[in-house]
């Protein structure tokens, strides 16, 4: 049940905005001056807070400007008959929800409720979106070597430098590339991701640069590429040991003049990227093997950041195991299960070829297939599975 609070000093005024708002079955509470609201609002939880201009002690603008500091994300309803065009347009900018003439039009004043109540809600989803989100990309561990990559990305986030990101393959890479768009003066900028290997080395080329109507059989419209797209922000390039030689060649036309040409176009199209790259392969084996550019890996690599296989880093497994449980049991609306030490030493002495991913597809499958806890005889019954 949603709670109002109604901050006004006229009796009257508030007994028929309480009838009302608990008659649509609203909790409401109640204040008759403007300090005695801050204090209350001071004091719980609102969902939306009706609040008159003119009171004694304290007024209306300043109660708005105390509620906005103590519950930023509570929707206020201004309500005054002293008020004018000016007034609402002010208490507007200074982060009112809405605002309302006296003498009161019931109707209205619900609608506003309902609709403040419905951008409440809102609120609150995108905050927990967001929060799954952050914790979708979070980097977790305190282990010497994850530190070392933590420290890098704090000190290479702020700048523009390309940073090419190796590592075994489960390691977390896209987690680093994720970490140093969102320390980034390009966070409000878009991050692309392209997978170099999931792509057809004849489609690459379209796919990075983009391509015009005509240019190939399939070819019926206009297509942006992934470095238009990210323009204003990062375009990271997971695996991309396996590009072909000729998208390199264009790459690295693009890193040094900043411009691309559509596939099948002649104009160039200026774009403003920051590019991260990630690859598991040896790119220096690659270069003498003749299968990757030597002058392309040196643009890519003014930062090299490596990312330790969990091999390296086995203290940071019970950590990791404790946060892939809550995660894991929340998404799958399970309790949360207990994990025995003998079962967590048992996991941490375990040859992690597939390394984070495969961690935490062993931590679902123990969550799926053991009792209450997790013993280390399960351990030893299903990771090898």
């Amino acid at each position: 049940m949603a709670k109002i609070l109604i901050i006004d000093d006229e009796r009257s005024i508030r007994n028929a905005i309480r009838e009302i708002l608990e008659y649509e079955k609203f909790e409401v509470d109640e204040a008759e001056d403007g300090l005695q609201g801050v204090v209350k609002v001071k004091g719980g939880k609102y969902d939306v807070i009706l609040c008159d201009i003119k009171m004694p002690k304290m007024d209306g603008t300043e109660v708005l400007e105390r509620i906005k500091l103590l519950a930023p994300d509570a929707p206020v309803v201004m309500i005054s008959g002293h008020g004018d065009i000016d007034t609402a347009v002010h208490l507007l900018k200074e982060g009112a929800y809405d605002y309302i003439p006296k003498p009161l039009d019931l109707n209205r004043l619900l609608v506003s409720v309902r609709n403040a109540l419905e951008r409440t809600e809102i609120v609150a989803e995108t905050k927990k979106l967001r929060k799954k989100v952050s914790q979708k990309y979070e980097m977790i561990g305190d282990s010497e070597g994850i530190n070392q990559v933590k420290d890098m990305i704090e000190k290479v986030a702020p700048t523009d430098a390309r940073v090419l990101i190796t590592g075994p393959n489960g390691t977390g890479k896209e987690l680093v590339a994720r970490a140093i768009h969102e320390k980034s003066n390009r966070s409000d900028g878009p991050m692309v991701e392209v997978n170099c290997a999931a792509i057809p080395s004849e489609l690459i080329e379209s796919e990075l640069f983009g391509h015009e109507k005509g240019a190939f059989t399939s070819a019926v419209k206009q297509k942006n590429g992934n470095f238009e797209t990210a323009s204003g922000g990062t375009l990271f390039l997971d695996e991309i040991g396996d590009m072909s030689l000729s998208a390199q060649a264009k790459v690295l036309r693009a890193l040094q003049e900043h411009k691309i040409t559509r596939v099948g176009g002649e104009k160039e199209i200026k774009v403003d990227v920051r590019v991260v790259a990630a690859t598991n392969k040896d790119l220096k084996k690659e270069i003498a093997a003749g299968n990757f550019r030597e002058d392309l890996y040196h643009r890519l690599g003014v930062i090299l950041i490596k990312v330790p296989a969990l091999n390296e880093r086995r203290d940071d497994i019970p950590l990791l195991v404790d946060y892939f449980r809550d995660v894991i049991c929340e998404d799958q609306g399970v309790a949360k299960k207990t994990i025995d030490a003998a079962a967590i030493k048992e996991l941490q002495e375990y040859n992690w070829t597939g390394n984070i991913r495969e961690l935490r597809n062993v931590v679902e499958r123990l969550i799926i297939l053991s009792g209450k806890s997790i013993t280390k005889a399960d351990v030893e019954q299903f990771v090898k599975l």
